[in-house]
This record gives C-alpha cells, sequence and structure tokens, in this order.
C-alpha cells in the first residue's frame, strides 16, 4: 500500500529539517526525477507502487539516463535543479528523500534498486548497513 502524500512528505520535511511542506515537496520531485532516470524495470515499477502517485508519475516519467551517475555526480545534479542548493545541503536533500523512498520500499527491494546503481548510494538510501555482494574482501 502506498504511503500517503501527506506521510510521505511529513517524513521529508522532518528528515530533511525544511521549514515548510513546500520545500520538502521540491526536494522529493528533484530527487525522484533524478532517480527515476537512474533505475529501470520491475524495480522501478515496484517502487512506484509505494510512492504516492503524484511522485510515482515522476519517478516513471524520468527520461533515462545516457550513464548511471556516481552518488557524488548525483547529489551535484540535485544541486543544480534546486534553487539556492549546494553541494551540502543537496546531500541532505538526497538523503532525506531516497532514505522515506527506501522506508516506503523495504529493505528487500531497496536492496534491488542498490544492484542498479553505481556503488556509493547506500548511504543515500540510509542503508549504509547493507553490503553488496561483490564489495566484499
Amino acid at each position: 500500500m502506498p504511503l500517503r502524500w501527506e506521510a510521505f512528505l511529513d517524513h521529508v520535511q522532518e528528515r530533511g529539517a525544511y521549514n515548510t511542506r513546500d520545500e520538502a515537496d521540491s526536494a522529493a520531485r528533484v530527487v525522484l526525477a533524478l532517480l527515476g532516470a537512474h533505475i529501470v524495470g520491475a524495480e522501478r515499477a515496484e517502487l512506484a507502487a509505494r510512492l504516492p502517485e503524484t511522485y510515482a508519475l515522476i519517478l516513471l516519467n524520468a527520461l533515462q539516463a545516457a550513464e548511471p551517475l556516481s552518488a557524488e555526480r548525483f547529489v551535484r545534479a540535485t544541486a543544480a535543479w534546486i534553487e539556492g542548493a549546494n553541494e551540502a545541503t543537496a546531500m541532505w536533500d538526497v538523503s532525506a528523500v531516497l532514505s522515506v523512498a527506501a522506508e516506503a520500499a523495504g529493505q528487500e527491494l531497496t536492496g534491488r534498486l542498490l544492484l542498479q546503481l553505481p556503488p556509493g548510494y547506500d548511504h543515500l538510501f540510509g542503508q549504509a548497513q547493507l553490503h553488496r555482494p561483490h564489495h566484499a574482501a
């Protein structure tokens, strides 16, 4: 069952320490559009099904990226799209939105999403404790 729009935004607003729901909404729209450009297939559809409809459509309607962005470049791209943002604030925005999305997705789906993304996204999703098998020492 997808999170209600208000509940999703309340969580993002709380995590991101935004003053207004509009600030949280702006961050969610940018981050989910960028994420949607980097994930494909069943995982993309499953995540969309667990998000409020407004954000699901943003995720699903994103054009596919020509190449996957590293986690660092993803944060930089977010900073470029959010007015007045810099890399530090964009990191905060990305983490706030993706950690709420990860909770909506659940650990199993989040793990499959992370397998589609370059290394380094786990901490953005609030999943630093997840270890990818190919990173094992």
